[in-house]
């Protein structure tokens, strides 16, 4: 029997999916533009508005987008969840000013269409809940931060008191996040296994592992250049002409970069290699913030090979 053509891959269309937090503003082609509640029934009528082929792009929301996402990719569909500036900068370099929703879904549709993004990797129920606690954990540590200040300029006693009783419970309540975080960690035998490789590098305990974890899902999954960008330690060129400028780090989440700095302090100290690094960088004369970075940018592809290859062992 003659064998059979292998069938051709499907091609995604790609559809843009304005999110708001009582709306969805669905575009694409044959489609006309679609308003949907963010609830529930909405996602389920989305879903019988798009065909198998869809590749849906979206914006993060702070929250508002996880609902439709979970629903969507639990169904199967495609989505790639893109931060605003990005599409907000394709948009105005595409000489698009005026902003609506409407609008928005069909700049998403056509950055979908341009760009080609990579879909979002589904996350497990372990994986959400370690993500909202470390969101959590990070709001309550900016509100400490925030009310240690404030206590350093009142002088009433009872302001001050008042300061000291909400900094004593906001304690409390870290310590307790901390708890549920590592609960969080351990409830899922994959999600635990990764933990465990990143706490193998000097400066990653329980909570810095699963601040990494959380907020960099790609960990392990993608190539060094995109990790370091993620992290937000990849210096960016600033050249034009016979004119070449000092080279900055920008972008990256922040959560995460914050974890490889307070990681990358303690492995100046106390890896010998590292330390060694670091040393080498400021002998050259490399200023300190410089070297620190570069080693910030070492750790986190340790990190990343760490996670790709389960027989990478770290040099003694």
């Amino acid at each position: 029997m003659p064998k059979k053509k292998p069938m051709p891959p499907i091609t995604p269309t790609h559809y843009g999916l304005d999110v708001a937090k009582a709306t969805l503003r669905l575009s694409g082609p044959d489609l006309s533009d679609a308003e949907l509640p963010n609830t529930p029934a909405g996602h389920q009528a989305l879903l019988r508005l798009l065909p198998a082929s869809a590749h849906v792009i979206c914006e993060a929301t702070g929250g508002y987008e996880r609902a439709v996402v979970a629903a969507l990719q639990q169904a199967g569909r495609l989505v790639s969840v893109i931060n605003p500036r990005q599409t907000r900068a394709a948009a105005q370099g595409a000489g698009q000013r005026a902003k609506s929703d409407a609008i928005d879904a069909a700049e998403l549709a056509a950055y979908g269409t341009r760009f080609q993004p990579a879909p979002t990797p589904q996350r497990s129920p372990a994986q959400h809940r370690l993500q909202e606690l470390v969101a959590r954990r990070g709001q309550l540590v900016a509100a400490r931060t925030a009310e240690k200040n404030q206590l350093e300029h009142l002088t009433l006693a009872q302001l001050r008191a008042q300061a000291e009783r909400r900094l004593r419970a906001s304690a409390r309540d870290l310590a307790q996040l901390d708890a549920w975080i590592a609960t969080a960690l351990a409830a899922e035998d994959a999600l635990a296994t990764r933990a465990a490789r990143v706490q193998q590098l000097q400066g990653f305990r329980t909570t810095n592992a699963a601040i990494v974890l959380a907020t960099i899902p790609e960990l392990g999954t993608v190539g060094d250049p995109q990790i370091a960008h993620l992290f937000g330690v990849a210096p960016f060129i600033r050249q034009s002409g016979r004119c070449d400028g000092q080279r900055h780090i920008a972008g990256g989440r922040s959560a995460a970069r914050c974890a490889l700095y307070m990681a990358a302090l303690t492995a100046i100290v106390h890896n010998p290699r590292l330390k060694l690094f670091y040393r080498r960088l400021l002998d050259a004369g490399k200023a300190k913030k410089v070297a620190l970075v570069a080693v910030m940018r070492k750790i986190a592809l340790l990190l990343n090979r760490l996670l790709r290859d389960p027989n990478f062992q770290l040099a003694d």
